[in-house]
């Protein structure tokens, strides 16, 4: 019994031994399992979200520098200008106002030798806008009244020394024959280079009295009114001459350097940019006045004139500077036959018409050598298309605003010059 006892007691014994070893796995497997739901726990618990792959930016690229600007050309405004006048050339006249061709062309060697540099008329303009540089000693040479010796003697001079003029012309006298230059010759200067101003329309005392004011004047104020005769004068002048060389006229000379508020008045209102009187003076930059700038008036019997100018100081006028010339009708040339738009005397209302004509009838025609001239505006960027043998031009950036315009073409037909012009009128108010 004891033994058996003791035997149930041993195998009792070794199964204890067995569910120990059991439930210690148990154990250990439930805290196992404990340990990875708790792990999830913690994650609800905290949201834990995985977190994103890092973006690399991208750099951004280099700006372009921005170009500096065009730098504005300003004048050298401490330049002097002198303006010399002439009027004719010619020998063996006794005249204060004719110089000996010989004289002339001293003087301008004189001029360079002084160290002068001459300058045309527009970079003159140009620097009084402050728009260009021009020489410390700096030069003009006009020519007056429209004498044929300036196109025949004194050009050819100018042209020897490679100097730039000025003609001022009055209108009633140019192309009457005898000692008058012609409105050809005139537009041959123009295609050269020479500057062509206005002069008036009779080369009268622009005040209506006194001296370089005639009997014959004096009845035309007295039927028209002094108000309507300086308007002809120093307007309608303007407009002939511009209708006739096809150009844009931006300087005046007074007659005789005659002048006053009023006709100051009429010069601003005509759209002149510089007005010259008979008085030399050192011109500069600002002063004197756009309409008041000054002129040595180079006499035959006053070298002291020429000298004052190479000198640079002031200079009188002498009475020769008053002497009449003749006066004569105006000269008009004849129209050719052209196919025009507009047509020649058709009103537009348009500021900005397409401006053509056919040059058919004008012959074989050089092409390379058309070109077309509009009053008011001078030599324009035209077009030529050889195929329908037509010229075209608008007027984009500059709009018309004048009551009448005068368009001339020209070409070269057979090696000679041909010219064809024709005026229309512009009217906003008018229907088309």
């Amino acid at each position: 019994m004891p033994f058996a006892i003791g035997e149930n007691t041993v195998t009792s014994g070794h199964t204890h031994t067995s569910f120990m070893k059991f439930r210690l796995a148990l154990t250990c497997l439930a805290a196992a399992a404990l340990a990875f739901t708790g792990c999830d726990k913690i994650k609800t618990t905290l949201h834990l979200k995985p977190q994103p792959t890092p973006v690399v930016a991208t750099p951004a690229p280099t700006p372009k520098p921005t170009p500096a600007p065009t730098p504005r050309i300003t004048a050298n405004r401490n330049a002097g200008v002198i303006v010399l006048c002439y009027h004719r050339f010619e020998e063996g006249i006794t005249n204060p106002m004719v110089l000996k061709p010989a004289e002339f062309e001293q003087q301008m060697q004189a001029i360079k030798d002084n160290g002068f540099t001459v300058i045309s008329m527009q970079d003159f303009l140009a620097w009084r806008r402050d728009e260009k540089e021009i020489p410390a000693k700096s030069a003009l040479i006009t020519i007056d009244d429209g004498y044929v010796s300036g196109y025949e003697t004194a050009w050819p001079i100018l042209k020897k020394f490679g100097y730039p003029c000025t003609m001022f012309v009055y209108v009633n006298y140019i192309g009457t024959g005898g000692k008058s230059v012609s409105w050809d010759q005139l537009a041959e200067m123009r295609d050269a280079g020479v500057e062509i101003g206005c002069h008036s329309y009779s080369h009268q005392n622009l005040r209506g009295h006194g001296a370089l004011f005639s009997k014959q004047a004096a009845e035309e104020v007295k039927r028209m009114g002094y108000d309507a005769w300086a308007h002809k004068e120093i307007i309608d002048s303007k407009k002939l001459i511009e209708r006739q060389l096809g150009i844009k006229v931006s300087t005046f000379a007074y007659p005789g350097g005659f002048y006053n508020d009023g006709v100051r008045a009429l010069i601003k209102e005509a759209g002149y940019e510089a007005a010259f009187i008979t008085y030399g003076m050192r011109n500069g930059f600002a002063s004197p006045g756009f309409d008041v700038i000054g002129r040595y008036g180079v006499e035959a019997n006053k070298p002291k004139t020429f000298q004052d100018a190479m000198a640079m100081v002031g200079g009188g006028v002498g009475p020769g500077m008053y002497a009449e010339a003749p006066a004569a009708e105006t000269h008009t040339s004849s129209a050719s036959a052209l196919e025009a738009d507009p047509a020649d005397g058709a009103t537009v209302s348009d500021p900005k018409p397409l401006i053509k004509a056919v040059l058919t009838s004008m012959g074989a025609i050089d092409a390379g050598s058309v070109e077309m001239r509009i009053s008011g505006f001078g030599p324009v960027p035209a077009k030529f298309d050889a195929a329908t043998q037509t010229v075209s031009f608008q007027p984009t950036a500059q709009p018309l605003r004048d009551k009448e315009y005068t368009v001339i073409v020209s070409a070269k037909v057979g090696g000679k010059k041909t010219e064809a012009r024709w005026s229309f009128k512009f009217d906003p108010a008018a229907k088309n």
